[in-house]
């Protein structure tokens, strides 16, 4: 009997042995240092977090004692060439609405998240739809829980592009949602407020660091100098001594005077200016991979960056057009050495993070079809790892968009690129980490992101932002005297408004002769295309046309009208200009907003960040590099009247 009970009492003890020597070394230091938003964690006699290995010693990466250089070294010492791998990769990520984890590669998740986590060893996602923000943040502690378990414990990094303003646009921005909505970035521009840019950036860096959210893919540093691009609306506008200033107010709003736990990192894109456009097409397409110079005028799309530079950027963005006409190499900017390196990396002194743009290594197949291509102007008839390759040698640190870290595996095993340049890619991304104070405690607390995201101070600071940003183009006619600000409450006839809100302000009718005044909201044409992302790039012409023109200017003739027009562009509208009997443009702003200018219970305060075209022949004629060129345009730059 003796002998059974021993035999039994070593066998047990073999199987705790191996339970606890060969498991994973972070799930050992959860039993030992009880870790994790469910549980307490010891402190020791400094106030230190004890985050014990198997042995009970803390690891020098683990101790925020130490150095952030030090750490970053003892890491990258103990990680193997998959776990480097894995680092340099950012790719998109969903989660389910009850803040559970994506497991299911749907609409919502475009990969399943245990796979990319525990199988490819990634831990830099970009965030795609979301939900409540206590359910987000529920949804990232089970999301470093599950990076937690991995060998080594390095913690998830979340970024997302902008989530705040009106528009979205799955290739680049998020309404806002549950976060405070503020006018888009052009809006910004017009206030011409540094400080208001500024409040912006730290009002959405506390809402961001709430749901765990720790890089912005943005500020958008590119000037609008070519009034057709699908993306003017995500900039600072088209004269860069303006754009250098907002873009400098955003970093320091984000980041704060140096990086740190309170910080979120900015992105700043996309390097180096991705505004002149061959004919305003946008290089998400083949059509459009040609950035072009007519006006010589390279450097000046350079001065934002600098100033997003001299801010202390945490990241750099380049995007996916190639030069053409220059001195630098014809490839794509995430594969230029002339850019990255030689400009970028030695002229800047930049030796942060270089990320490239979304998926210019490979494409996204659907059903047997590809509805994404890779975006690699220049070397599309490189492979990926060759691509890769070629990225590295230019200096770029992490492939946006891509989950492929076998690749880097396989150039390093074969002997194509050194672990060596790996190793230096891996130190800039791990330190961020660290600065972040990812690696001291990545948890949230669910019912603190209920109270900070979209609180009524920050939805307050937003409503006072969209009014600010509102510019009045025009007020009265040649037979008509300054019609604005309406007085009393006037019979009003109404479009693209809500009824409901209207009726605070006047008697909405529904037939314009009933009417005093009609009050209608447009927003700026483009040509609808054909493609998967190309419904969501407004872009081509600027210009009202056909039926719907006709009867836009039957209206203006009929009854004084009041005309607000949402400037995702710059619109070209010499007809309902001249007819209107006020003109306004928006940047994203909402009904209540609108109409507090119209009524006067706000004065208007802003001005263009670009002109606005007379003509699609003057767009036509105008250089894609060059600010305000276009011959005669019916509103110049920086147009704005008041009352």
């Amino acid at each position: 009997m003796p002998i059974i009970i021993l035999s039994v009492l070593l066998i047990f003890a073999v199987v705790l042995y191996a339970l606890f020597a060969f498991r994973p070394q972070q799930e050992t230091r959860r039993n030992l240092g009880l870790l994790g938003p469910e549980a307490p964690r010891l402190k020791d006699k400094d106030g230190i977090f004890r985050d014990l290995n198997k042995n009970g010693v803390l690891d020098p990466y683990e101790d925020p004692r130490r150095p952030v250089d030090e750490r970053v070294e003892d890491l990258l010492a103990r990680m193997n060439l998959e776990e480097k791998a894995g680092l340099m990769f950012h790719t998109m990520i969903g989660m389910n609405k009850d803040g559970t984890l994506a497991e299911k590669i749907g609409r919502i998740s475009p990969v399943r998240t245990s796979e990319v986590i525990a199988g490819k060893l990634m831990n830099h996602f970009n965030i795609m739809e979301t939900g409540a923000p206590r359910q987000v943040a529920e949804w990232n502690n089970r999301l470093q829980k599950l990076a937690e378990r991995t060998r080594l414990g390095i913690p998830v990094t979340i970024s997302t592009d902008p989530r705040h303003a009106f528009s979205t646009n799955l290739g680049a921005n998020f309404a806002a949602g549950y976060f405070s909505q503020w006018p888009e970035p052009t809006g910004l521009a017009a206030t011409r407020d540094e400080e208001l840019v500024r409040q912006f950036g730290d009002i959405a860096r506390q809402e961001y660091l709430a749901v765990g959210i720790r890089v912005a893919l943005h500020p958008m540093a590119d000037l609008a100098t070519e009034p057709r691009w699908a993306r003017v609306n995500g900039t600072f506008g088209e004269d860069a001594d303006l754009a250098a200033r907002m873009a400098a107010a955003y970093v320091l709003g984000f980041q704060g005077g140096k990086l740190g736990p309170h910080s979120v990192a900015c992105m700043t894109k996309h390097f180096p200016g991705g505004g002149p456009q061959k004919d305003g097409e946008d290089p998400h397409f083949n059509y459009g991979k040609e950035q072009v110079y007519p006006g010589e005028n390279f450097d000046y799309h350079l001065k934002p960056f600098e100033a997003a530079l001299s801010a202390n950027t945490s990241q750099i963005m380049p995007y996916y057009g190639m030069p053409v006409g220059t001195p630098f190499e014809e490839k794509g900017f995430g594969f230029n050495r002339s850019v990255i390196t030689g400009l970028l990396r030695e002229k800047y002194g930049f030796d942060g993070i270089v990320c490239t743009d979304w998926m210019l290594l490979t494409g996204l197949t659907l059903l047997g079809r590809e509805i994404i291509y890779p975006k690699a102007w220049g070397v599309e008839n490189l492979t990926p790892a060759e691509r890769a390759r070629l990225a590295l040698e230019a200096d770029v640190d992490q492939f946006g968009g891509e989950m492929c870290p076998e690749i880097i595996v396989e150039l390093v095993r074969s002997g194509q690129v050194a672990e060596a340049r790996i190793d230096r890619s891996v130190r800039r991304l791990l330190r961020e980490k660290f600065v972040l104070g990812l690696f001291d405690d990545p948890y949230l607390d669910p019912d603190a992101a209920e109270k900070i995201v979209g609180k009524a101070e920050f939805k307050a600071a937003g409503e006072l932002a969209q009014r600010k940003s509102i510019v009045l183009l025009k007020n009265g006619t040649q037979a008509t005297s300054e019609i604005l600000p309406l007085q009393g409450r006037p019979k009003l006839y109404v479009e693209n408004l809500d009824p409901d809100i209207a009726g605070r302000y006047g008697e909405v009718v529904t037939d314009p002769a009933q009417a005093d005044f009609a009050i209608l909201r447009l927003q700026t044409p483009f040509e609808a295309r054909k493609g998967f992302l190309e419904l969501y790039f407004h872009a081509g012409d600027l210009d009202f046309k056909g039926e719907e023109k006709e009867r836009i200017l039957r209206l203006l003739d009929r009854i004084p009208t009041i005309v607000d027009i949402y400037l995702e562009r710059p619109a070209v509208i010499p007809e309902i200009a001249a007819r209107a009997a006020a003109l306004l443009g928006n940047f994203g702003a909402n009904d209540t907003a609108l109409l507090d200018i119209v009524f006067g219970r706000f004065q208007p305060v802003g001005k263009l960040p670009f002109e606005l075209p007379a003509s699609m022949d003057a767009v036509r004629a105008q250089k894609e590099d060059l600010p305000y060129d276009s011959e005669n345009p019916i509103f110049p730059f920086g147009h704005g009247l008041t009352y």
